[in-house]
């Protein structure tokens, strides 16, 4: 049995400070990922790069202060279920970000926790009314503008990143599920350990060595991405999810910055405009579950890393 299992707590600031945190090295995965794609690595090479820097930064924090018993899962099977959702869904979303810009999709990763409500019917038996289906609808609208399936900018790419999303949601009711159940330690061990195996044959077959600034970004994605997923595993634990789930939102503004700094991207009044209306529909389901303190929570949306 897996030790060191924090109980759950009421510490708010705390969890959406490392929810902020988390976003902040999210956004750094995407743009590593978005440079070193573009720069000739296959997608899959790079996203087992972050899984092994990943793990390898877990080891480091977690192994001497835990020992051998981070590694023992108490719901193994429910652990690999979640750590094959996010790995999948980053390889997707990596691949996506080769041909879309880094707001783009940022924001229809924003309709997570659009997604997530609909999850919470059949995993966490919750009870969806006729408000929260009406906001499900219109966050969904707002996904179809930013895509914009009838314009010059539509991409097919942008349905690699909406399965990217689906999977998402599908990891963060997994976290959910095992919140209380496992240890930050064995939960960060497990999702990078098992990404990294599965990834080694399909990484080495198509590697490449960086060369130059590449390899700043090669080595610190997976730095961001242990980084980014100790805080949002310690962010649920002491907040409720439904009061993390706007925090996402600034990721907006983060990506926006990182496309222009980065990648001399520029949002589109859609990517804009379809985000605001993902964000008043997410805002408006939070706002609906913060009413109801007896309903299970649902979960904010963190793009796949």
């Amino acid at each position: 049995m897996s030790t060191h299992v924090a109980p759950k707590e009421e510490r708010t600031p705390l969890g959406l400070a490392a929810m902020a945190g988390a976003v902040v090295f999210f956004t750094l995965i995407d743009t590593s990922a978005k440079w070193l794609v573009l720069a000739g690595h296959a997608a899959i090479q790079v996203v087992f790069a972050r899984y092994a820097g990943h793990l390898i930064v877990s080891l480091i924090v977690f192994l001497p202060r835990e020992g051998l018993d981070a590694l023992r899962s108490n719901a193994p099977k429910r652990q690999a279920l979640r750590a094959a959702f996010l790995f999948s869904g980053t390889t997707l979303n990596f691949i996506a970000l080769k041909y879309l810009p880094i707001t783009v999709t940022t924001t229809i990763m924003f309709a997570g926790p659009i997604v997530v409500t609909l999850l919470a019917i059949p995993v966490l038996g919750e009870r969806v009314g006729i408000h929260r289906i009406i906001a499900v609808c219109v966050g969904f609208l707002g996904v179809i503008v930013v895509m914009q399936p009838w314009g010059t900018e539509f991409h097919p790419a942008m349905f690699l990143n909406l399965a990217a999303l689906c999977l998402a949601s599908c990891y963060f009711v997994m976290t959910r599920l095992l919140a209380g159940i496992e240890s930050n330690a064995t939960s960060q061990l497990w999702v990078s350990g098992l990404a990294t195996i599965c990834l080694v044959p399909f990484a080495l077959a198509n590697w490449t060595w960086p060369t130059g600034i590449d390899w700043a970004f090669f080595l610190l994605i997976g730095v961001f991405g242990a980084s980014g997923h100790i805080l949002v595993t310690a962010a649920h634990r002491v907040a409720d999810a439904s009061i993390l789930a706007p925090v996402i939102y600034i990721q907006i503004l983060l990506a926006a910055i990182a496309g222009i700094l980065f990648f001399d991207t520029w949002p589109t009044i859609w990517t804009f405009g379809g985000g605001l209306i993902i964000i008043a529909a997410g805002i408006y389901i939070w706002h609906r579950e913060r009413g109801n303190k007896t309903r299970p929570a649902t979960l904010s949306k963190v793009t796949p890393k």
